[in-house]
């Protein structure tokens, strides 16, 4: 590793006659290149890309100019580690770089969004330059896709690729709409503001976030962040701040919902936002995810067969659930009706707790849960303190209270 760092390191002297180690003279060149974003400065961004590499040049000139309309609060980037190099075109080296992209939109995130990404470097005649990128767990920031168009509401910034303002446009006026709604059913410390992030299809929004386009068909929206469990929160079709946090719509199963079904999708997006802080691996998605339908469906006066569709078909036909779903009933690749009863059913099993204890006590009970950083007895204890009842018993009570929303008895 010795010879390696003294191969690569700069002959540009350090303070006092030193020579730069060559993660500092890597560290300068990235730092020249984030404020070259940061201060808007196109010829002073492409400086510090290798002249020789003319398609990542063209494909980075192109992304600069995608990132004219986003309003930028900071942007830095910060090595981590470089690994081997090898002889470049001409007399120059290469390597990779490991290094994480941060940065914070103005107005909307109070700490900024980490990317990892994997750079090449090549050093020329002493100099250093970018050659290449990717980025190592896929995916990439939406501005990579292409143009982006910003539209800011009064709660809301909505970022779009390849989608009309006008479109965008609506998209804001809901996300309007559903901060304060989430706000009423979600006391307590968080942004009260979201960042929605509109692709141009379906394939785009699976690359946003590095998975098939499979996992989201039929899905309208997620919502991505720092989560303590590491996931990401879904949206079926039909005290502290994350900041990071950013709802992803899919265009294409999102077109086709009517404005009551967006309203509840941007409604349940928004609700994982302001949750976040207190969403921990003990939190089991039942809660997550029922909890962002109750504060969705809260005010909307529907009634459980209305809400619960498939679930009420279940009960109808003589399946009424015995356990409360599991995490793996809400995968992607399940069947498409046990997905939807799963989140039905947690639906009612917070409704249930808003309407037998009260609301206050739901929050309280999400809080509990979350407060605890393993799921190994988090959810009994939290049914104890807050709601004075072991899990067997709630389980039943649900049992009944579904029973009895849907028309069927739980003999």
């Amino acid at each position: 590793m010795l010879l390696v760092l003294q191969s690569l390191a700069g002959c540009s002297g350090a303070p006092g006659g030193r020579p730069e180690s060559a993660g500092t003279s890597v560290q300068r060149l990235l730092d020249r290149w984030a404020a070259a974003v940061r201060d808007r400065d196109e010829s002073a961004y492409l400086a510090a890309v290798d002249p020789a590499a003319a398609g990542y040049r063209t494909e980075r000139r192109r992304a600069f100019a995608s990132l004219a309309a986003v309003p930028l609060a900071s942007w830095e980037y910060r090595l981590v580690r470089t690994g081997g190099f090898s002889p470049a075109p001409g007399d120059g080296r290469r390597v990779t770089a490991e290094t994480e992209l941060r940065y914070r939109l103005d107005g909307y995130d109070t700490a900024p969004v980490t990317t990892s990404l994997r750079l090449t470097l090549v050093k020329r005649a002493d100099r250093w330059y970018v050659a290449g990128q990717e980025a190592p767990g896929g995916g990439g920031p939406l501005w990579e896709q292409g143009a982006v168009t910003a539209v800011r509401g009064e709660h809301s910034l909505v970022l779009g690729v390849g989608q009309d303002r006008a479109r965008l446009r609506a998209l804001a006026d809901l996300a309007d709409r559903a901060v304060p709604a989430v706000a009423a059913a979600w006391p307590g410390t968080w942004a009260e503001r979201v960042v929605v992030e509109m692709p141009a299809s379906l394939d785009r929004m699976a690359a946003l976030l590095g998975a098939p386009a499979s996992h989201y068909r039929g899905i309208a929206a997620v919502t991505t962040g720092e989560a303590g469990d590491g996931g990401t929160s879904r949206a079926l079709t039909g005290d502290g701040a994350a900041p990071a946090d950013r709802i992803i719509v899919n265009p294409e199963a999102y077109g086709v919902l009517g404005d009551f079904g967006r309203r509840i999708v941007l409604t349940h997006e928004t609700a994982h936002v302001a949750t976040r802080a207190l969403t921990s691996p003990a939190t089991p998605l039942w809660l997550s995810e029922g909890f962002a339908d109750w504060a969705a469906y809260r005010d909307t006066g529907r009634t459980a067969r209305q809400a619960a569709p498939e679930l009420a078909a279940a009960v109808s036909a003589g399946r009424l659930p015995q356990a409360l779903p599991e995490d793996a009933d809400f995968g992607f690749a399940g069947e498409a009706g046990r997905l939807a009863r799963a989140y039905e059913e947690g639906w009612l099993a917070c409704r249930m707790i808003a309407e037998q204890w009260g609301e206050e006590k739901l929050v309280a009970f999400y809080r509990a849960v979350g407060g605890h950083r393993r799921r190994e007895g988090a959810l009994e204890a939290a049914l104890r303190e807050v709601l004075g009842l072991g899990q067997d018993e709630f389980t039943e009570r649900w049992r009944s209270y579904v029973a009895a929303g849907l028309g069927r008895s739980t003999g």
